[in-house]
């Protein structure tokens, strides 16, 4: 076997390997310090931002290497029906004109593509926690662009288990 085909061989296994790295870089980040008595998969170094939206919410916001932007949200839940919240969170994505389809959908959340033309597709989502009085929701960060893979990423990172 020559060198070259050697090399060919080789490269989707680096690029294999290099990727399962990155994914194994994300480290348990508690957001209690910041208002939000949860904790999520995070980049090791991450910016968290933390502040009080008009009383009502508590907004934190986890930005770190690789394109990772997460926004979680948290305020009294007004019951503890969850598909009711997710059913308005559904609502309120599917409002927006860019709305393109759902990928993904289980009983806390869902995964969904927006598309302003054939040549800006973006993918976030919405996952629900409910814990003690608390509503939490998580989300893709709002400013940026993400793959598919990328919101993928992040919605396993914010699952709690």
């Amino acid at each position: 076997m020559s060198k070259t085909s050697l090399l060919i061989l080789a490269l989707p296994l680096l690029f294999f390997a290099c990727r399962k790295d990155a994914a194994g870089s994300l480290k348990e980040t508690d957001l209690l310090p910041y208002g939000i008595p949860v904790s999520i998969m995070a980049p090791d170094s991450t910016d968290i931002k933390a502040r009080d939206l008009a009383g009502v919410y508590r907004d934190v916001t986890v930005k770190g290497p690789g394109n990772y932007s997460v926004q979680v949200l948290s305020s009294t839940a007004e019951d503890s029906n969850l598909p009711r919240i997710k059913a308005e969170q559904l609502a309120d994505v599917k409002a927006n004109r860019y709305f393109k389809r759902i990928v993904r959908e289980e009983e806390n959340g869902f995964l969904y593509e927006t598309a302003l033309d054939s040549s800006f597709t973006n993918y976030g989502f919405r996952y629900i926690v409910l814990q003690g009085d608390l509503e939490i929701i998580f989300q893709t960060g709002l400013v940026g662009q993400f793959t598919q893979e990328e919101a993928e990423g992040m919605w396993e990172a914010v699952r709690q288990r």
